[in-house]
């Protein structure tokens, strides 16, 4: 039987990965985290959470990835994207991969929860300009999720060799 009160963080900065785990069980939610979606998935094993707070960019595969994940694992879990870079682009994509809402960094405990419950806050979508590096990462981004996370057949879709992809990929600390 599921604990109402179980959440799983997956964040790559330590600092704020321990600092929202103390804020969860301060609150009394039964925490368990991990920095990077690999690790979130072997939790999943022996642990079923009903919430996720889960960060966009990590080592390895992206948060996209791991909201896909926890969707197909129980479709229930109520899940929150958090990220520094906030776009539209990967918001909309959070949002039909599984993701109930969508915080920009930094966000405090209260503000997850709310989003959790469905609380619109006044907490927006970053409005400073995107830079061309992220503008670009994030078109990779939603290649990479329209292909399945297949490299070759997102590279077909961007129109570049599958090398040059993989590069990009691997300069991003993403595993190819």
């Amino acid at each position: 039987m599921k604990n109402y009160q179980t959440v799983l963080i997956v964040e790559d900065d330590k600092a704020l990965l321990e600092s929202l785990s103390r804020s969860f069980m301060r609150r009394n939610y039964e925490t368990k985290i991990a920095n990077n979606v690999k690790d979130a998935l072997a939790i999943l094993k022996n642990f079923h959470p009903r919430f996720a707070v889960v960060d966009l960019k990590m080592p390895g595969e992206s948060g996209l990835a791991l909201i896909k994940a926890l969707h197909e694992f129980d479709s229930t879990i109520k899940i929150v994207m958090l990220t520094g870079y906030a776009s539209i682009t990967t918001t909309i994509e959070a949002i039909k991969l599984g993701a109930c809402y969508y915080l920009a960094k930094p966000a405090n405990v209260d503000a997850i929860i709310a989003a959790f419950n469905g609380e619109a806050l006044e907490e927006k979508i970053s409005d400073k300009k995107t830079s061309i590096k992220n503008i670009e990462w994030e078109y990779i981004h939603q290649a990479l999720v329209g292909a399945d996370f297949n490299i070759s057949k997102a590279a077909r879709i961007l129109g570049m060799h599958r090398r040059t992809l993989a590069r990009k990929l691997q300069k991003r600390g993403v595993k190819s």
